[in-house]
C-alpha cells in the first residue's frame, strides 16, 4: 500500500478528513466512503502482556540505559568474580581456563578504558564529598572523555583535570563550589586546579560566566545553621548591591558571606565574623571590608556589629 507508514490526513477517494485508525485490525478507514486507505500496519508494541511490575521487569528484553558515568557506558561484561568465587563455583578442570581468560581480558583493556575507570571513580568521590547533583557528574564525565580523546590529559594529573571540570560545570549550572572546597575534596592545591581549569576549559570551549554571589547563599546559610528568613534577607541585600554595582569585580564568596552577616545582625541572630570565617572559605578581613562597603552604600543601619 502506498500510504502505509504515512500519517493520513484526508481520504484520497472522497477528500474527507474523517479518518479512523482501527488498532485491532490494523486498518486505516475513511468513515465517509468506507475506503480502506491502509492495512497491515506494523504493531510496534510489546508482543507479551504483564499484569504486575514483577512480570514486566522479568519479560522485558532491554537492559539499562547507557551511563556516561561508567567507563564502559555500562555495556561491557567482566569475566568471573574473585578467586574464591571461581574456586567455589567452577569445576577444578576449568579453573585454569577461567584464570587465563580473566588475565587476558585485563591485559586487552585499552589505556583509555583504564584512564576513564580511574577518573570516573575519582569523580564519583568528589561529587559525593561536594554534595553535587547527578547532572553535574554526567556533564563532567562527558567533558572528561572529550578531553581524553583530544589528548588534553597528557602531562597532567587525572585528579586535577577532574577537579577543574567540576569547578567549571558546577559554576556553569548555578551550583558553584569554591576552589578551596574542591581543593579539600580532591587533595590537589587550588593553583594546580586553576591552571588545569584555564587550559582544559579553553581547549574544550567551556564558556563560564563569573559566579553569582546569590547562588552561594542557600548553601552558606545551611552551613552556618541560620534561619531561612536570614537567607532571604541576604539575597535581597545582594540584589540591591548588584543594582548599584557594589559587587562588581569582587569575590562572590566574600560578598555572599558579608551579605549573610548583615542579614543575620538585622534578624537578631547571634553570629560573629569569626564564626563565619571559621565555617566558610572567607577571611574575617574580607567579610569586614565588604560588610562596611555594603552598609555605607546601601544605607543599612546595623544595631550591633560583632
Amino acid at each position: 500500500m502506498p500510504f502505509v507508514g504515512k500519517k493520513i490526513k484526508k481520504c484520497p477517494n472522497c477528500g474527507s478528513k474523517k479518518i479512523k485508525v482501527d488498532k485491532y485490525s490494523g486498518e486505516t478507514v475513511c468513515e465517509n466512503c468506507g475506503l480502506v486507505i491502509a492495512e497491515s500496519m506494523v504493531d510496534r508494541g510489546k508482543e507479551w502482556r504483564a499484569f504486575d511490575h514483577e512480570q514486566m521487569s522479568r519479560r522485558a528484553r532491554t537492559g539499562p540505559p547507557r551511563k556516561v558515568t561508567k567507563p564502559d557506558k555500562g555495556l561491557s561484561t567482566s569475566i568471573g568474580g574473585g578467586t574464591r568465587e571461581i574456586a567455589r563455583k567452577v569445576h577444578p578442570k576449568k579453573r585454569y581456563q577461567y584464570y587465563r581468560m580473566r588475565k587476558w581480558q585485563r591485559r586487552l583493556t585499552e589505556s583509555k578504558q583504564r584512564n576513564l575507570s580511574f577518573a570516573l571513580s575519582e569523580l564519583q568521590r568528589y561529587i559525593s564529598f561536594l554534595d553535587l547533583s547527578q547532572s553535574v557528574q554526567e556533564r563532567v564525565a562527558r567533558y572528561y572523555e572529550q578531553a581524553l580523546d583530544k589528548g588534553l590529559i597528557r602531562g597532567r594529573a587525572i585528579e586535577s583535570v577532574v577537579a577543574a571540570l567540576i569547578y567549571a560545570v558546577a559554576k556553569k549550572i548555578g551550583t558553584p563550589r569554591t576552589l578551596e572546597e574542591i581543593e579539600k575534596a580532591s587533595g590537589i592545591d587550588k593553583q594546580t586546579i586553576g591552571r588545569a581549569y584555564r587550559y582544559v576549559a579553553g581547549k574544550l570551549g567551556i564558556r563560564v560566566v563569573p559566579a553569582n554571589p546569590v547562588d552561594f547563599i542557600p548553601r552558606f546559610r545551611s552551613k552556618l545553621n541560620l534561619s531561612q528568613k536570614t537567607g532571604s534577607k541576604a539575597i535581597k541585600i545582594l540584589k540591591k548591591a548588584q543594582k548599584k554595582s557594589i559587587t562588581t569585580g569582587k569575590s562572590p564568596t566574600g560578598v555572599a558571606a558579608a551579605a549573610i552577616y548583615i542579614a543575620a545582625i538585622l534578624n537578631d541572630e547571634d553570629i560573629t565574623q569569626r564564626d563565619i570565617s571559621n565555617t566558610l572559605p572567607v577571611t574575617e578581613v574580607t567579610i569586614r571590608n565588604h560588610q562596611k562597603e555594603m552598609v555605607d552604600k546601601l544605607g543599612i543601619k546595623l544595631k550591633d556589629v560583632k
